[in-house]
């Protein structure tokens, strides 16, 4: 029996995100915490380490005074290749999907020992400490697609891998390929200036393909050997390419 197109198909889903066109607003942020149900717990507890976003937006500086100039850098869970948290499991909660080469985070087996958030040299994963509360009328705003988790275990990015799913599963029914552009997790599909872009590294065709061989790439602590997903693009103007 010939297998519909699509089924069984490897894919290694990256994101790049030009920091040329990354303006701060947090758009990326916000869309993550509706797509993906990631409470608000609040300023006290955000004081105190325990915030809960997915994804978090770090200000650096570039240039000599006077010619300085603010930058922004999204920095979320980098799906690495060679992730540090994955080995340190008991549980294998999180493991690494060969398929969609997804750093997977599986919510009802985790037991919270947090090996893995003092694994990851990214800071990219959170606790949730408390039980999830979303007062009227957040409720009524939940996505139905994704899980409400719960307390005492760990939460990180997905690459919304619910929506993943979507097309993957509708392409298959459909028997044909996954087209460029088709998967748009939130943040990307939030940002205004399109700073963040998605899609499979493996079809050569892609656009994400295309800017991740830019002379502007590197990714974050690429030194460790972790093998990120998430690849970033230098100023133009400052590094003069």
């Amino acid at each position: 029996m010939t297998k519909p197109k699509g089924e069984g198909e490897q894919h290694q889903w990256t994101m790049v995100i030009d920091l040329d066109k990354c303006t701060g607003c947090a758009a990326c942020v916000t869309a993550c915490y509706a797509e993906n149900n990631v409470p608000v717990v609040g300023e006290e507890e955000v004081s105190m380490g325990r915030h809960m976003g997915w994804i978090r937006i770090e200000r650096y500086w570039e240039g000599e005074y006077p010619d300085v100039r603010a930058r922004f850098i999204p920095v979320l869970c980098q799906q690495c290749g060679k992730a540090p948290c994955e080995p340190v499991c008991p549980v294998f909660a999180t493991y690494h999907s060969e398929v969609e080469h997804l750093n997977i985070q599986v919510y009802n087996r985790c037991i919270g020992t947090r090996f893995c958030a003092n694994n990851c040299p990214y800071i990219a994963r959170v606790f949730n400490w408390f039980a999830p509360d979303f007062p009227e009328p957040l409720h009524e705003q939940l996505n139905p697609d994704v899980t409400v988790r719960s307390r005492g275990i760990m939460e990180k990015c997905t690459f919304c891998i619910q929506r993943i799913r979507q097309v993957e599963e509708k392409a298959k029914m459909e028997e044909r390929p996954i087209a460029d552009g088709e998967v748009q997790p939130a943040c990307a599909q939030a940002c205004p200036t399109d700073a963040i872009i998605f899609g499979d590294l493996l079809d050569p065709n892609s656009k994400v393909a295309e800017v991740a061989r830019s002379r502007r790439g590197f990714k974050l602590l690429e030194d460790l050997g972790t093998e990120p997903a998430v690849i970033y693009l230098k100023g133009g103007d400052i590094y003069g390419v």
